[in-house]
């Protein structure tokens, strides 16, 4: 079994989106400052690996919103704070040529502080709805080795194992062998599978 994670597609990325959705996971609880020493860190660690070596540099706020529109880079990484001692790694990483995938490692918090990140995250993809057109949630990560940019962003990858809920849009879940056939509640923009579609 893998490290927990929460992944959200989005279109047309910019500068703007990226404050954006930073302000609202603040908003929302996950701190990019650390609540005692004020500094924000990038780690180049993929969420889905939390053991993994990786750089961290100290970084202002000022330098991070510039760089996570990915205008120059293909990818970040964040950490953001739930507490003094407990974070989500955070990355945001092109997926395709218009998409950009926002990963969340919950590798690490107890449960009622990974349900409070998974709660905050799942508010702000949904102030991003127009721009978001997927997202999956597997608190357990069972399912970390299934290839979700092909699941959600073009419905050609299949699925080998179940998360806890998976959002995709309708074309996608129309199309897709597996999700065509299961059953879905409609959440606009998305249809959205899983056993915990009604908690996300």
């Amino acid at each position: 079994m893998g490290a927990g994670f929460f992944h959200s597609y989005h279109l047309g990325w910019t500068r703007v989106d990226a404050r954006n959705l930073l302000g609202d996971l603040e908003a929302a609880g996950l701190r990019l400052a650390h609540p005692v020493t004020g500094r924000i860190v990038l780690d180049s660690r993929d969420p889905g690996s939390p053991g993994a070596g990786g750089t961290r540099s100290p970084v202002s706020r000022d330098q991070l919103l510039s760089i996570a529109g990915l205008e120059r880079l293909d990818g970040i990484g964040v950490r953001l704070w739930v507490s003094h001692d407990l974070d989500v790694l955070m990355r945001i990483r092109r997926a395709g040529r218009r998409v950009v995938a926002v990963e969340f490692g919950l590798a690490g918090l107890p449960p009622e502080e990974r349900e409070t990140a998974v709660r905050a995250i799942r508010e702000t993809v949904g102030r991003a709805s127009v721009l978001c057109i997927g997202f999956v949630v597997d608190r357990e990560g069972v399912t970390a080795g299934t290839d979700w940019d092909g699941v959600v962003v073009t419905g050609t990858a299949y699925l080998d194992g179940w998360p806890d809920a998976v959002a995709v849009q309708e074309d996608i879940a129309s199309r897709h062998p597996q999700l065509a056939v299961m059953e879905s509640v409609g959440q606009s923009p998305w249809r959205v599978f899983g056993s915990a579609v009604l908690s996300v």
